[in-house]
């Protein structure tokens, strides 16, 4: 029995129920241990989530760290577009694309600023891995000159803001009616065409 695999079980059970609805005693019960024993290596539920926390925003800055490098050449319009749908995939497949995107939003209240600084760090790397995309598309004339590539980055991200609220609380149906509408007129909006 490790500290790795009761990470592992406490991502499955913070993923689907949250916080407040993981139960420790639960969660020791799946590994095959006695709840006490998690005491051995987190001091409480607190620092298991937030380590959880942690290796969840490295785990997602990988994820797109990976994308972009295997995708940065393709025309922005595909790279985006696939973008959200290899976030929509790994949240459906992945523990940790789920309990990264619902932390985010709903924090626990007496983790909230630990939890934010994880979520900012996420926040402000992933614009900065998306300017140059989108700097080198405007000069290559994908996007309108005028909106420039700090504004194209930003509503990108409040797009997928849009689209991660919709992978919590919405069906795949109303989620692909979300993504299609608001991508419509993303891409309207940025091209001009």
């Amino acid at each position: 029995m490790t500290s790795q695999q009761i990470k592992e079980v406490s991502l499955k059970h913070f993923a689907q129920h949250g916080y407040e609805g993981a139960s420790l005693a639960q969660i020791a019960d799946d590994v095959g241990i006695k709840k006490q024993s998690i005491y051995t290596h987190f001091k409480g539920k607190d620092e298991l989530f937030l380590q959880l926390c942690s290796d969840a925003c490295e785990n997602e800055l990988r994820f797109v760290m990976n994308f972009i490098e295997s995708n940065s050449a393709r025309p922005l319009k595909e790279f985006l577009f696939d973008f959200l749908l290899k976030y929509i995939d790994r949240y459906e497949k992945c523990d940790s694309a789920k309990f990264w995107i619902r932390t985010a939003f709903f924090p626990p209240l007496h983790l909230y600023r630990q939890v934010m600084k994880h979520v900012y760090k996420y926040l402000d790397k992933l614009e900065e891995l998306l300017l140059p995309i989108m700097k080198k598309a405007v000069a290559k004339g994908e996007v309108n000159p005028t909106i420039g590539e700090q504004r194209a980055t930003v509503a990108f991200l409040a797009l997928l803001d849009g689209i991660f609220v919709e992978m919590i609380y919405g069906s795949p149906e109303r989620l692909r009616r979300r993504l299609d509408a608001s991508w419509y007129l993303y891409w309207r909006g940025l091209s001009g065409n």
